[in-house]
């Protein structure tokens, strides 16, 4: 596939994501949530993960902003639901590697639509939209893994 044939799909798959995000939503389950935002250029998000037995059992997200930060939390939603938090945490970095430029290997991750932000690398000042999704999920993870940490202290 050309260079101009790929850049056309990676914007339609975008654009997709976009307007119809997957996992849109809240969660009334009592999900953590984690609100963060970039002040920069003004894109928020609210993510709610359901955690159980380190598994990511559920994940929405609400918010506002361009359309490469509310793509990427939209595939990513997709990508970690179901996931083990090892895993989902893996992800996170291999996609930080990503926006960053470096070749990630597709044996590493399954990047599906996650792929068609790799360009996004080429335009620093959009890295921070592309990776607010993925930073507040890292967030509440590690949130979860202190609190689960600090039941197994205190069982002692």
């Amino acid at each position: 596939m050309s260079f101009n044939n790929l850049d056309t799909l990676y914007r339609q798959v975008i654009m997709d994501h976009y307007k119809y995000p997957r996992n849109r939503g809240k969660l009334d389950n009592g999900a953590l949530t984690v609100e963060m935002n970039n002040p920069t250029c003004g894109d928020r998000i609210s993510l709610q993960l359901q955690i159980e037995d380190g598994i990511v059992k559920d994940v929405k997200f609400e918010g506002e902003g361009c359309s490469i930060s509310m793509s990427s939390a939209s595939m990513m939603t997709q990508a970690i639901k179901g996931q083990k938090i090892e895993d989902a945490l893996q992800m996170s970095a291999l996609f930080s590697n990503m926006m960053l430029g470096e070749e990630i290997d597709p044996g590493d991750l399954d990047l599906a639509d996650i792929e068609a932000l790799q360009g996004v690398s080429k335009f620093p000042a959009r890295i921070k939209c592309a990776t607010l999704a993925w930073e507040a999920m890292e967030k509440g993870v590690k949130h979860e893994q202190s609190e689960q940490s600090e039941k197994v202290e205190d069982s002692k």
